[in-house]
């Protein structure tokens, strides 16, 4: 099964590398852009018996390693299919 994590700031957490982007936009002439934010996204391939099961053991490694649920929201999607 296939698994497509994406890690994001929590709103009100300032993000640094958003606006050092959002300013090299700028400095390119894109002048229309703002609010850039910037996050990781991450694939991973994984057995699993149910859908149930594999969200969880996601929700897990989401938890303790792939995000900080202080700072972070993340979001899991799943394809049992593997595609």
């Amino acid at each position: 099964m296939k698994a497509k994590v994406t890690v994001t700031l929590r709103s009100g957490i300032l993000d640094t590398q958003g606006k050092a982007v959002e300013h090299a936009l700028h400095s390119l002439g894109f002048t229309g852009v703002h609010g850039v934010r910037i996050g990781k996204h991450i694939e991973i391939e994984m057995d699993a018996e149910t859908g149930e099961a594999a969200k969880a053991a996601l929700d897990e490694m989401c938890k303790k390693l792939l995000a900080n649920p202080v700072m972070e929201n993340y979001e899991v999607r799943l394809d049992e299919k593997g595609k």
